[in-house]
């Protein structure tokens, strides 16, 4: 009897003959036809992926604001109702607890949505800083199911099913009050693919109707399911950070190169602000760079990075060789005087050393409808 656990769309994703992995504690799909297609797919027209695995923490209560401002790098003071802001949540150290996106209904009531890998510590975290905070939390993770409909033919999909006009929803904006058929969701125009796109939350036992409304409604538009492996390949190529990977309790949102995020000038104080504050003030020692390799191979996560005398500089925190490109690109962590652009590297490729290059982490232009 396996432990992993399952989202709501399991069935389906057997049924679609995908290959089955774990992830996180969870069995997830990490590809149906392949990585390489689906990562086209969404490039060129519109896949659907299930992200029910994600967590979702209710915050109400009149300190609502004051509780997540506390919890969170970012400044969410001035937000509009229906906006949604993304932001590191860290540790007194600056270390990242997780990162995550903030759903504003009103001054009194947020949706908190968490990594999957981390839904038990982030809601834990939530609750030991409570204090005197007026504030209620439900973690209703187990409640919801969630698809993401990406790709540039995204909104002609979805709107062939939702009862309202999706052009009016900005990006990372949100509306809390639409229908499926006879399905209430929540939709948002955000996603973790640099394109286009929606994410629809629904409750656990109606979000396998949706997955198939969806397809079905996406045919005409060669729409497929993406799996977990063309999520990766996706956010790495447009430069999107992946906690454990990119961020973690030893890697602050500074040196991830998630600056514009942290607000250590506001007024608010916030975990971790002293820290960030300090780093920032005093200058990194490193950081997050885009790197290019030289030689064959390709760049796994944890590979050790050198500089050409042969010594180590840090490590590989994702790399592919991405479909359609030539060579195979990476992101690393390394000391800070190795970051120029041009700046020749080596990777530790099992036992060989491969020359490798520094270049931008912009691997493609994002597509988001502003």
């Amino acid at each position: 009897m396996s432990d992993l656990q399952r989202t709501p769309l399991f069935e389906e994703h057997v049924k679609a003959e995908a290959k089955i992995i774990d992830f996180a504690g969870w069995e997830m799909p990490v590809q149906y036809a392949g990585i390489a297609d689906e990562h086209f797919a969404v490039r060129n027209e519109v896949g659907i992926f299930d992200v029910s695995h994600m967590g979702e923490v209710f915050v109400d209560g009149k300190d609502a604001t004051a509780f997540i401002q506390n919890l969170v790098v970012n400044d969410i003071s001035g937000l509009e109702d229906t906006k949604i802001i993304y932001s590191p949540m860290c540790y007194d150290n600056g270390g990242v607890v997780d990162d995550l996106l903030i759903y504003k209904y009103n001054d009194e009531k947020y949706l908190i949505v968490v990594n999957a890998s981390n839904i038990d510590k982030d809601y834990q975290w939530m609750v030991e800083h409570v204090g005197d905070f007026d504030v209620q939390l439900a973690n209703e993770s187990n409640a919801y199911g969630e698809v993401a409909i990406q790709g540039p033919k995204a909104e002609v999909v979805l709107q062939k099913l939702v009862n309202i006009d999706l052009s009016v929803i900005k990006y990372l904006y949100f509306t809390a009050e639409v229908k499926i058929g006879d399905i209430d969701c929540i939709v948002s125009r955000s996603g973790y693919t640099g394109e286009d796109g929606f994410e629809v939350y629904a409750k656990a036992d109606q979000i396998s109707s949706i997955w198939r409304q969806v397809l079905e409604a996406g045919k005409d538009q060669n729409i497929q399911p993406i799996g977990l492996g063309a999520r990766d390949t996706l956010r790495f190529e447009a430069a999107l950070p992946l906690y454990g990977n990119e961020l973690s309790a030893d890697i602050t949102p500074l040196e991830a190169g998630l600056g514009f995020f942290v607000k250590t000038d506001i007024e608010a104080d916030f975990i971790g602000k002293n820290a960030l504050k300090a780093q920032r003030e005093g200058g990194l020692t490193r950081r997050i760079v885009g790197f290019e390799l030289l030689g064959k191979g390709i760049p796994r996560h944890g590979y050790a990075v050198l500089n050409t005398d042969g010594e180590v500089i840090g490590e590989v925190t994702t790399g592919y060789k991405l479909p359609a490109r030539e060579v195979p690109l990476g992101l690393a962590l390394i000391d800070l005087k190795y970051k120029e652009l041009g700046t020749d590297i080596q990777i530790q490729i099992r036992k060989k050393v491969v020359p490798a290059k520094v270049v931008a982490k912009k691997f493609m232009d994002k597509q988001y409808k502003k």
